[in-house]
């Protein structure tokens, strides 16, 4: 998935060290800067070590961005879930991170890798007002500058959707620039326990949006060892046959749609 902002700059104060900690932006203004704070609930205000579930303490703004996005999905969403048992039907008050997750898997349930992509690129351009994407053409031609620019709002806007990021240096055509964003430990990933998910949800429509509605090359590349992701725009991404994501194993272990006896996950398959 991803979360579309409005063209404003913001101007965070200190913004190094709300990076640091992932934060992410409240709507609170102070002396023209915003106002932040960390949604990790965990001790060390870092995501929990791999194979332990990250505590977080989501507010209205994580909350709100949580049910704005299912309640686009549910209209895509089996009316049912994996066991035949309906689905309740939940107010605007009553999504939390798991309630979006399961919309997510419930969207999936009958469509292949393509059809579950199309889904999500349907949900995105919902979002967004009448000529969003040209607009977005005319202010962020693929320069250095707005490569750099979307990777600094990437990191508190997307916070609630995939957890504490930050700005990193990358090279892109033998340049070297900060439109690098390192994610420490995906939370749709750590939640979902789904490679499929992460792929087809999140991974190759995110891509596609950016390159191909948007015209800012974007590459995203998880780490299924450690749930953490790689983010470049500028970088245009791979076929999907080259992409050492379509031969990753499913997690069998702990995704809830694992089929055991394949190799590969079977929601990269066609």
């Amino acid at each position: 998935m991803v979360v579309l902002t409005s063209f404003q700059a913001v101007q965070v104060h200190n913004q190094a060290a709300a990076i640091k900690c992932g934060y992410h932006p409240r709507l609170r203004l102070k002396n023209g800067t915003v106002s932040i704070r960390c949604g990790i609930a965990e001790p060390s205000g870092e995501p929990a070590p791999v194979g332990q579930k990250t505590k977080y303490k989501d507010g209205f703004f994580e909350k709100a961005f949580m049910t704005l996005f299912a309640r686009k999905m549910e209209k895509f969403a089996a009316k049912s879930n994996k066991d035949g048992t309906p689905v309740e039907k939940k107010g605007w008050f009553d999504y939390d991170y798991e309630s979006f997750v399961d919309v997510s898997k419930r969207v999936i349930q009958g469509r292949n890798r393509t059809q579950q992509q199309q889904v999500v690129r349907e949900v995105l351009l919902s979002m967004l007002p009448p000529g969003a994407p040209a607009q977005f053409r005319k202010l962020f031609p693929p320069t250095r500058w707005a490569c750099e620019f979307n990777a600094t709002i990437t990191v508190p806007f997307f916070d609630w959707l995939v957890g504490p990021s930050e700005v990193v240096e990358v090279e892109v055509n033998g340049v070297k620039q900060r439109s690098g964003v390192r994610i420490k430990k995906c939370r749709y990933l750590e939640n979902s326990g789904c490679v499929g998910m992460c792929v087809n949800m999140c991974k190759i429509p995110t891509q596609d949006f950016f390159t191909d509605e948007f015209g800012l090359p974007l590459t995203m590349t998880p780490n299924f060892e450690d749930m953490s992701c790689e983010m470049v725009y500028g970088q245009a991404p791979p076929p999907f046959e080259d992409d050492p994501a379509s031969k990753q194993p499913c997690f069998a272990d702990i995704c809830s749609l694992a089929n055991p006896n394949s190799s590969v996950c079977p929601k990269l398959q066609t």
